[in-house]
């Protein structure tokens, strides 16, 4: 049976009696509130001094009866969202003010957090006689227009309520219709989301816009973007309270499916922001693994993606039942055998060692490759970077190849090589590899590992930075920081300064002067002669000078 919920502490046995027999009211479908019920609710606060509301179904049935204070309502757990962002809840929150107030920024935020199909307060006189009635809903509100046209409120006679059931059929007809006039063929819809802690907002947005570049090289289409400045994180959300509001509400504007966040979450987290801003959840981990899912085209960059997204999966795993667990151990919890989320837990492990062997079988192959390069005596360069730097536009314009080169991050996965003659019939072999980016996953570096062993055998790091974007000297530093964690900073390198001919060769050469390095333009080729006598005096000249 059905059970009042909230603020009982105190309440007589008769009063509780009394709340249990509200489940039995009825509405119409299309009233707001019969009279009964609301008399019944209007009576039950004037003898308790306490707000009580009830949630409707849109058959009139009472789904939920919560007992408040004097001065708000705590809605419960009232479970998942009905399927479609252009859907309304499917029921309508009932509640009593005591001093006849209109409704309240909780009750509009508990309508638009919760997409309830319409909220109504029942307002009492002094006497704690039912005197108006207060109602809110939301509109489906046209992109541009401000966040606060989302809902509209009106105060009426309780006998001059509105055709509720009508109201609300034509409401998610013009939600349906917006959404379909937004949607775009296939591609879900996302809002961007950046939480920094003690940054400045510039960098805030330089953050927002490399995860918008991320989010359209991964298929999704920006619907809006969302950024928080706090002294410090929500543990739970990560997100205030407001934002979480604001978040909900320009999902709602926006016909936004999914939230990517510009960082990376752990599953409780991922879980409490999901759930109240009623999204699917994704942060910049999962989207750069699914990105590199999208990219690997060969076996071995497959098996190097799976492996990563199974380590990402296998912590996130969660909502156990050590009841029903043999690995608890103990009397009572022998029989039953294995829940379905630990024999997930074991496959995914299982999985995992095949895979690592399937690494181990590359690392040793491309081991074996390597050998033979040395006994031929050919030098090998690396080209590495920031990702969309110009690495396989580069390897083209060095050996007349063709390997597809897109204006997109992580266009490249697995390593090409090439042959590259240099001056005077000297033959090295030249290599692109995966692009990094900032707070590259660990996981994903240690499924990479068989790609990024061949850098440690390079004789020269050609470290190709795209001059033209604002952020240039961040994302030298970045890769930087990676190079360190692969401990490749003792390597060889030399600086290029990629896309010269977007800024200018002297803006180019400003950005050489102090770090070092050549300018260059792998699209139109200018400056490559000058990048491979660079790498000649690096590579040859240190040569004849270790064989002496």
């Amino acid at each position: 049976m059905k059970t009042p919920q909230g603020n009982l502490l105190g309440l007589k046995p008769s009063e509780l009696e009394k709340l249990r027999k509200t489940y039995r009211r009825r509405s119409l479908p299309n009233e707001v509130v019969s009279a009964g019920l609301a008399q019944h609710l209007v009576e039950f606060s004037q003898a308790t001094s306490r707000q009580v509301g009830v949630l409707l179904s849109r058959k009139g049935e009472v789904e939920w009866l919560v007992v408040g204070d004097a001065h708000r309502l705590e809605l419960p757990d009232i479970g998942r969202m009905r399927a479609g962002s252009h859907r309304l809840r499917g029921l309508r929150l009932i509640h009593t003010h005591l001093k006849g107030e209109p409704l309240s920024q909780d009750d509009l935020t508990d309508l638009a957090l919760l997409r309830l199909d319409m909220v109504a307060a029942l307002g009492m006189d002094k006497n704690g006689a039912l005197e108006k009635l207060f109602l809110g809903h939301l509109l489906a509100t046209k992109e541009g227009e401000e966040a606060g046209a989302l809902w509209q409120t009106q105060e009426m006679a309780l006998s001059k309520q509105p055709d509720a059931q009508a109201l609300i059929e034509a409401l998610e007809e013009e939600f349906g219709r917006l959404y379909t006039q937004t949607k775009r063929g296939n591609q879900e819809r996302a809002l961007l989301v950046a939480v920094h802690v003690g940054k400045p907002r510039k960098e805030a947005e330089e953050g927002l816009a490399e995860l918008e570049e991320l989010a359209r090289t991964a298929g999704l289409e920006v619907a809006g973007k969302v950024v928080q400045l706090r002294k410090t994180h929500e543990a739970k959300t990560l997100l205030g309270k407001g934002k979480l509001l604001e978040l909900n509400l320009l999902a709602m504007q926006k016909m936004a499916e999914v939230a990517v966040i510009d960082q990376n979450l752990s599953p409780s987290q991922a879980h409490h922001i999901a759930k109240a801003a009623s999204l699917k959840v994704i942060d910049r981990t999962q989207l750069i693994l699914d990105i590199f899912a999208q990219r690997a085209q060969s076996a071995e960059g497959k098996l190097q993606v799976e492996l990563a997204q199974l380590k990402y999966l296998l912590p996130r795993l969660t909502h156990s039942d050590a009841s029903f667990s043999r690995l608890a151990g103990g009397i009572g919890t022998r029989g039953p055998g294995e829940t379905k989320l630990e024999v997930d837990r074991r496959r995914v492990r299982e999985r995992i060692v095949q895979l690592e062997r399937g690494i181990e079988n590359i690392l040793r192959s491309r081991k074996t490759r390597r050998m033979l390069r040395q006994k031929r005596e050919l030098p090998l360069l690396s080209i590495v970077g920031y990702t969309n730097a110009g690495k396989t536009t580069l390897l083209n314009a060095l050996t007349q190849a063709s390997a597809l080169a897109e204006d997109k991050l992580f266009a490249t996965l697995e390593p090409l090589s090439r042959r590259l003659r240099f001056p005077k019939e000297r033959e090295v072999i030249i290599s692109d590899t995966v692009g990094f980016i900032r707070d590259l996953p660990k996981d994903l570096l240690a499924a990479f590992r068989a790609t990024l062993e061949e850098l440690h055998s390079a004789d020269l790091l050609l470290h190709l930075i795209d001059v033209s974007e604002a952020a240039a000297e961040k994302r030298l530093r970045a890769v930087e920081t990676i190079l360190e964690e692969l401990e490749l900073l003792d390597k060889p390198r030399l600086l290029v300064w990629n896309k010269a001919d977007k800024v200018g060769f002297e803006a180019a050469q400003q950005m050489c002067t102090r770090y070092g390095g050549v300018p260059l333009s792998a699209h139109t080729g200018e400056g490559v002669e000058k990048l491979l006598e660079e790498a000649a005096q690096q590579l040859f000249v240190r040569e004849a000078f270790e064989k002496k």
